[in-house]
């Protein structure tokens, strides 16, 4: 099929809008009263039920969820990962008491996450729990050029235990091993003696596992893994969703697919933790004719829930996070762990060919993590990327003035625009100073992709006089 094809034509020869779909019997689908286990959102959660993996090195017995704390929520009902509003601390606590009695033991956070405020938030509420009834997961989030000494990484180790009121970390990690590719990973850790200094905090007990979050750029990964023998990770955080399984470098050239990363620890024995299973939240808000798809297969069952279950079937997976704002999505995640139904070869291939369509119209692999922010001259980055990816999936790209649908998509877009994003702070503003890039764990190259977005959004003000 070409990809040149307008949005609507490759709906049209796919056939699958809502009624078509609705009408036909899709493979790999069964009907939900066909399908055990399968419940609404009304249903009681039980609290008995959490699939759990072994990490095969430690012995731990690690709930299939895991909790991510970089969207924790604020006084002011937002994340806390998005502003600088307060985290709400009795939020938190009742998020946190509510997924440990359904079960949920792993949680992960970091320095860098709710602006510096994640860690002191979490530990105060596992501080309320007995503490070998869960497993904190931090890392050591060096990524400013001024912290790569050693002392400034050992003295952030530090804060990071006195934040969580732990003497312990259950599992540590180098965070975002392959930004800045080679150079970074010496710089960062290897030449000033920082991971021989986690090492032997692994030795002396006080790390009971060592690992590292991957972010692109291969040669650091297999480089970290073709030194196993001699480090012996415990567990590598990767990135891992049906889209990325096969297209992560479609998406990005230099982004590596998660079929690679999960085959390589799989082979040695490691155990992934998983990241992005939603892929920055656009595999829970998919465009419409997917979402008919996956509704037609399992009505009663969230979006999200799809991709959540792609993740957990693969054996390897030691936990899945999900950074849960709110108590709905906790609540959501929580009845597909409680148990895990894994997905079975229909399913998978019922996954794929989602994944295929979706990449016929590939949105930005942007994540909304903000690592891209502040932008000097004052651009929302992300606000901008995520506008373009919502009306991608929303159809509101239009094609041509051949298009019938043309000005609707077009007042669509704009309208939308102005209102995600101030003038003031819009994509025109870039000047491509490129301090953003680097710092982009999905290695985007934002200042060609705001150029591009700009060069569109001119292109639909000046239509309005043609």
């Amino acid at each position: 099929m070409s990809k040149n094809i307008d949005r609507r034509e490759f709906l049209r020869r796919l056939g699958i809008g809502a009624a078509a779909v609705a009408a036909t019997r899709l493979p790999g689908c069964t009907r939900a009263s066909d399908t055990a286990g399968a419940y609404s959102a009304q249903e009681p959660i039980p609290t008995d039920s959490m699939t759990y993996r072994t990490n095969p090195h430690s012995g731990d017995k690690v709930s299939l969820l895991g909790y991510g704390c970089m969207r924790w929520p604020t006084i002011a009902g937002t994340s806390a990962r998005d502003g600088e509003d307060t985290i709400d601390q009795e939020e938190v606590n009742r998020l946190v008491d509510t997924a440990i009695a359904h079960g949920v033991n792993y949680f992960d956070t970091s320095p860098a996450y709710c602006k510096g405020k994640s860690e002191e938030a979490t530990g105060i509420a596992l501080a309320r729990h007995p503490r070998d009834t869960y497993f904190i997961a931090t890392k050591l989030s060096n990524f400013a050029t001024p912290t790569w000494s050693r002392e400034a990484s050992v003295a952030m180790y530090r804060d990071s235990l006195r934040k969580l009121q732990t003497d312990y970390i259950d599992y540590m990690l180098l965070h975002g091993i392959g930004m800045g590719g080679m150079d970074a990973l010496k710089g960062r850790y290897l030449d000033n003696g920082v991971l021989d200094f986690l090492l032997a905090e692994r030795e002396a007990g006080r790390i009971r596992n060592l690992g590292f979050s991957y972010h692109g750029d291969v040669e650091v990964f297999d480089y970290l893994l073709a030194l196993n023998d001699r480090y012996k990770w415990d567990f590598v955080q990767i990135q891992l969703n049906y889209v990325d399984w096969r297209h992560a470098a479609d998406v990005n050239p230099r982004n590596t697919n998660a079929e690679y990363l999960y085959g390589e620890l799989e082979r040695r024995d490691i155990p992934a933790v998983i990241m992005e299973p939603l892929l920055g939240g656009r595999l829970a808000s998919v465009p419409d004719h997917v979402m008919a798809r996956l509704k037609q297969c399992e009505p009663e069952r969230s979006v999200a829930s799809w991709a959540f279950r792609f993740a957990g079937t693969h054996p390897g997976v030691m936990t899945v996070l999900s950074g849960m704002t709110y108590m709905e999505h906790l609540q959501d995640n929580l009845r597909t762990f409680c148990p895990l139904k894994p997905l079975n070869e229909d399913e998978m291939q019922f996954l794929y060919d989602t994944a295929d369509m979706m990449m016929q119209y590939p949105t930005i692999p942007c994540n909304d993590c903000k690592y891209c922010m502040p932008c000097p001259y004052g651009l929302d980055i992300p606000a901008t990327l995520l506008h373009y990816n919502k009306c991608v999936n929303e159809g509101n790209i239009p094609s041509g003035l051949q298009d019938a649908d043309y000005a609707r998509a077009r007042r669509a877009y704009l309208v939308g625009y102005d209102r995600a994003v101030p003038r003031e702070r819009q994509a025109s503003h870039c000047i491509g100073c490129g301090q953003c890039a680097p710092h982009c764990p999905q290695q985007i190259d934002i200042p060609g992709e705001l150029h591009r977005i700009d060069r569109f959004i001119e292109s639909l003000r000046q239509s309005e006089s043609v």
